[in-house]
């Protein structure tokens, strides 16, 4: 086994999985710590190191609120520990490799995790790369700077280091990316067959590496997980890239905010006072997020990429079933039909008259639709319409528990790691089949671009057909398993479509 690994900077000793045939390396520096005078700044050099390495524990996790603390889903998902080491320094990646030695040229998956930009971290327990490193695949895990210390900007940064002023976290990425390029065969991997993949603000920032054309050549392959967030109704998005001039307004705000006249004050405060600072701020503001520079972000990702202004790379994008279902927010029929019209002017009455196009939820109005849901088809449509292949997918099963919480923003995680057995949820055996057929899929998509193939028992999954107008199909992974299908979007569905991708060519 691949115990001991020489990097570019020296070795590093790795330890055993459950699974003593994988190797896990944690806690890999790929840059120098981002603090002191490299606060603020893109990724700097590692330093290299002498003897070896010991890489038997993740690295502290970025600087954000304290996990644990509170009461809310994800606190009882996998934020539990209120003790594990935070740090400014933090840029530190994760090695799961089952090679027996270097050059094997396994395919390799880079997951950059979610967390609205905010929080979040590699050492959460659902990312647990084992079981997709028993399917042969070399799995990295890249942490990166969040909130203040990862986006903040401000003219003083933009002055002094103009080349790079902006989007920290991003570029931790990208620097993890490149580390990979430069060291994954060492650990077994192909920098040939890379697939970067991500979640929530980890998804988007799969779309802003995309979008980065200086990227290219670093991978193949990019899925993309609830992170397509359109709004069907009103005309804003989550994620879309503020200029760099206005979000620098905000970093004064924030520099008064904290007492700071000067970066230089700024990068003198201690870690912990400048993250509990932001977290106060952030009760009346806005946070900070990737911003466009010109530079690492040159626009709308989502729309470049449907312009075909990106890393050429197959797509894989979905969403779960329950996950920011948009309403009509009226609670009567003459309500419904006053809303309705306000937002879609006379095609109100052309919807209104579709059944399957509304159903009633209690205390949350009329007519559901997930903007996710609907942006996805919307974004691969574009894209196949250009030639590119791109496949959907939609994850609605029973999740249990005591909550009763539906398919929520994250609930498959667990499912696309295989990770089910570390979670509290009384999951039980056709959970456990859904999630082995759900890693075959993601892992045959990290091989080949296709998530079609074997599973584990060498028995071919569900046909998966790419996603296309003329042939709408979308991979459901429902309670007994997935199941393909390729029935159309309903008329209303359909119209609120056509108004995101207008809103997308329009940008």
């Amino acid at each position: 086994m691949l115990r001991q690994v020489k990097t570019e900077n020296g070795w590093v000793r790795g330890i055993e999985a459950a699974d003593p045939r994988i190797t896990a390396f944690k806690g890999i520096p790929f840059a120098a710590p981002p603090v002191g005078v490299n606060r603020w700044r893109a990724p700097q050099p590692c330093e290299n190191w002498a003897g070896i390495r010991d890489c038997s524990r993740f690295a502290p996790i970025s600087m954000q609120w304290i996990p644990g603390l509170g009461d809310d889903i994800y606190c009882r998902e996998w934020h539990v520990d209120p003790d594990i080491p935070m740090s400014e320094d933090c840029l530190y990646l994760n090695v799961w490799t089952g090679a027996k030695k270097a050059g094997e040229k396994l395919p390799v998956l880079v997951w950059f995790f979610g967390g609205g930009l905010q929080c979040g971290y590699t050492a959460e327990m659902e990312f647990d790369g084992e079981r997709i490193a028993r399917r042969g695949i070399v799995v990295v895990t890249v942490n990166y700077r969040v909130g203040a210390l990862g986006f903040l900007t401000h003219p003083q940064i933009s002055r002094e280091q103009p080349e790079a002023p902006a989007n920290f976290g991003n570029l931790d990425q990208q620097a993890g990316l490149k580390w990979v390029r430069r060291n994954i065969a060492a650990f077994g991997g192909d920098p040939g067959r890379v697939t970067i993949a991500g979640q929530s603000a980890g998804g988007g920032s799969v779309m802003s590496q995309l979008a980065c054309k200086a990227n290219r050549g670093l991978f193949r392959g990019a899925a993309v997980m609830s992170a397509m967030i359109f709004d069907p109704y009103l005309r804003r998005e989550v994620g879309r890239p503020e200029r760099l001039t206005e979000a620098e307004k905000k970093g004064e705000d924030f520099f008064a905010f904290l007492g700071a006249g000067t970066l230089e004050e700024a990068r003198a405060l201690d870690a912990v006072t400048l993250q509990r600072s932001y977290e106060k701020y952030m009760e009346s503001h806005i946070p900070f997020f990737t911003v466009q520079d010109d530079l690492f972000c040159t626009g709308d990702p989502i729309a470049l990429y449907t312009r075909g202004e990106c890393v050429d790379a197959v797509m894989m994008a979905g969403s779960t079933s329950d996950e920011f279902l948009n309403t009509v927010d009226a609670k009567d029929e003459a309500g419904l039909k006053k809303e309705a019209e306000r937002i879609f002017g006379g095609k109100a009455a052309e919807f209104l008259a579709f059944p399957e196009s509304r159903r009633e939820i209690p205390g949350q109005g009329y007519a559901p639709v997930s903007g996710i849901g609907c942006s996805v088809r919307t974004v691969l449509g574009e894209a196949a319409k250009a030639g590119r292949k791109g496949y959907c997918y939609c994850f609605d099963p029973d999740i249990p528990g005591w909550d009763h919480p539906g398919t929520f923003h994250s609930s498959d995680l667990w499912f696309w790691f295989e990770t089910l057995a570390k979670c509290w949820r009384p999951f039980v055996g056709r959970h456990y089949d859904l999630a082995r057929q759900m890693c075959d899929y993601f892992c045959n998509f990290i091989r080949t671009g296709d998530p079609n193939g074997k599973d584990l028992n060498e028995e071919s999954l569900p046909r998966w057909e790419p996603w296309s107008r003329e042939n709408p199909c979308t991979m459901m992974f429902r309670g007994n398993g997935a199941e393909a299908s390729a029935a159309p979007a309903a008329p209303f569905e359909q119209f609120i479509g056509e108004r995101i991708g207008e809103r997308i060519r329009a940008i």
